[in-house]
């Protein structure tokens, strides 16, 4: 993830999906994810990171429970969430974030 800061950096917004493979409700949310991808397509990029291949990057945003979804548009941070939620409501607070 040596490449995390230009990532986030993006005009576009990005969703980071920090998740474990273990974590339950993690699983639960990939599909979620994809259906955003497939609504929003090039408008939105979403990276996933394994909370515990990338510890560096988790700890420095403070993540402590997964799944933790943080929603970036250049370099800041817009929004912030543990847990999982809908399809919609996560397209809907990544329209009502960014400015897109």
């Amino acid at each position: 993830m040596s490449n995390f800061d230009t990532i986030i950096k993006s005009e576009k917004p990005v969703l980071i999906d920090f998740f474990a493979t273990w974590c339950g409700p993690c699983k639960m949310l990939g599909p979620v994810l994809k259906e955003v991808k497939d609504s929003l397509g090039d408008r939105v990029s979403i990276i996933k990171i394994d909370v515990d291949k990338n510890q560096q990057i988790s700890s420095q945003y403070q993540v402590r429970g997964v799944p933790t979804m943080i929603l970036f548009q250049n370099g800041k941070q817009l929004w912030r969430q543990s847990g999982v939620l809908s399809k919609e409501e996560i397209i809907k607070i990544i329209l009502e974030k960014s400015n897109k």
